[in-house]
């Protein structure tokens, strides 16, 4: 029966547009149109880009991919680093309704021709420095080759020679920089494809949708408590999960991008004076390096950064350097399947009160969801039932959301897995305590058998 908010009141192109965190940086360029966006430094050259210049670079791109027949629903697959190129890339890409594939640094050339086959790429951006591999991954491919971009860093000397069909900036000057981009015809059109290793076979392509990234791009800045232009340091590899979001994230707020080609521990104490950085994120490794840092490199802080970290719990020690050197730190969980973080270890002011070894301990949980996932429970996977709330009764973690992906790419079987029964199955093991904060246990399928017993890879992990 339909009610009378049901009648005359439709949807509308007036008031009814799919969501995309492309149109974020089309509203700070508009506002902000000399902020800076991304700042890049290097032994040659600085690259300074506005928020104007960084809306321009993208639309160039977009153009050139269009003129260049690729378009709604192609695969665009990039093997970049934290460079100028690869911000640029997470909207000139989808700006041409095409879907950007963010290979990881750290593969083999045999999972790189896999990736690139299988996501069927028309066309691959790679870092001279990096060109050996994807020269390599060309030979063993199955399918076409690909169209071929080389990314010359301006900013250093790297070793190599470019291979492609034609450089970066070639490919921008064929691009218009007023170019009339298309919005995504669906919200739930492609926006992104990351490849996440099994534990058996070839990789699963995990793939996002616009509505999916434009939540979590502004869930993300709720969670880190950004406000108008943060200083964001990029020691996160952006081919992790598309940077957890935060190439979108920043800018929501018109923040300013500081690119990292690698994590090292100068550079980064460098970067936190020099650009006065308000927030990065990483692996709790990334907290060693600051922390440990010789006192020769660390330099005094004047203010407190936010230090957002995923994975296994930090240790208290790690925590209490990081205290000590100026920092907060953020303790968050999630996947490539939810867009990176979706949990958070939302922290409660009284807890600073508690005795060090009872704070590691909540410190070591996972947390509750994030505002932009709608629902998160540790359930039994046989009876699809929650577990009992007492910290110690262990289920598997489970999700529901409009940040979780749409599926594995070709892959029907997997993806009908993953989301037996109408919810997402992580794979993880966990409890729930009484106030509702999850704390991850285990890997389903990553425990270690040492002389007979079995051994949870979080113990293994809070022991070495």
């Amino acid at each position: 029966m339909h009610g009378i908010y049901d009648r005359d009141l439709d949807r509308t192109p007036a008031n009814h547009q799919p969501l995309t965190p492309l149109s974020f940086l089309e509203r700070s360029a508009q506002a902000f149109p000399e902020h800076p966006a991304i700042v890049h430094a290097g032994p040659l050259a600085q690259q300074r880009l506005g928020y104007a210049q960084f809306y321009a670079r993208a639309r160039q791109l977009a153009s050139a991919l269009r003129r260049r027949g690729i378009g709604r629903g192609d695969t665009v697959a990039v093997m970049l680093l934290n460079t100028p190129s690869m911000i640029i890339a997470h909207f000139g890409i989808p700006m041409a309704q095409a879907v950007i594939n963010t290979l990881n640094t750290r593969l083999d050339p045999k999972i790189i021709a896999f990736s690139l086959d299988h996501a069927e790429a028309k066309a691959v951006i790679v870092d001279q420095e990096l060109a050996h591999v994807i020269r390599e991954a060309l030979t063993l491919l199955d399918g076409p080759r690909p169209l071929v971009v080389d990314y010359v860093d301006p900013t250093l000397a790297v070793e190599g020679e470019p291979f492609g069909e034609l450089e970066w900036e070639q490919l921008l000057a064929e691009g218009d920089p007023e170019f009339e981009w298309p919005r995504p015809i669906d919200e739930w059109d492609a926006i992104a494809l990351n490849y996440t290793s099994g534990t058996t076979g070839n990789p699963k392509g995990v793939v996002f949708h616009h509505r999916g990234a434009s939540l979590l791009a502004t869930g993300n800045v709720i969670t880190a408590g950004m406000t108008k232009h943060p200083v964001y340091l990029w020691t996160l590899p952006m081919f992790h999960c598309n940077g957890w979001c935060f190439p979108w994230s920043l800018a929501v707020v018109a923040g300013t991008h500081i690119c990292l080609r690698q994590v090292r521990d100068q550079a980064i104490w460098d970067a936190f004076v020099e650009h006065r950085v308000t927030h990065l994120c990483g692996a709790p490794i990334v907290m060693s390096v600051i922390a440990n840092a010789p006192a020769a490199i660390r330099r005094p802080l004047d203010r407190t950064i936010e230090f957002l970290t995923a994975g296994a719990p930090p240790p208290e020690a790690t925590l209490a350097a990081m205290a000590e050197r100026g920092f907060n730190v953020t303790h968050l969980y999630g996947l490539t399947e939810s867009y990176g973080p979706a949990v958070v270890n939302d922290w409660h002011a009284e807890w600073d009160a508690l005795e060090p070894a009872a704070r590691a301990g909540v410190k070591a949980r996972q947390g509750v969801r994030y505002q932009a996932l709608e629902q998160l429970v540790v359930m039994d996977p046989e009876t699809m039932t929650p577990v009992a709330a007492d910290g110690e009764t262990l289920g598997e973690v489970m999700m529901r959301g409009n940040v979780i992906m749409k599926g594995y790419l070709k892959n029907p079987k997997a993806t009908r897995e993953a989301f037996a029964g109408g919810w997402f199955h992580t794979g993880d093991l966990a409890g729930a305590h009484p106030d509702g904060y999850i704390q991850l246990e285990e890997r389903s399928k990553a425990s270690h058998i040492s002389r007979g017993e079995d051994s949870s890879s979080i113990q293994v992990e809070e022991a070495l």
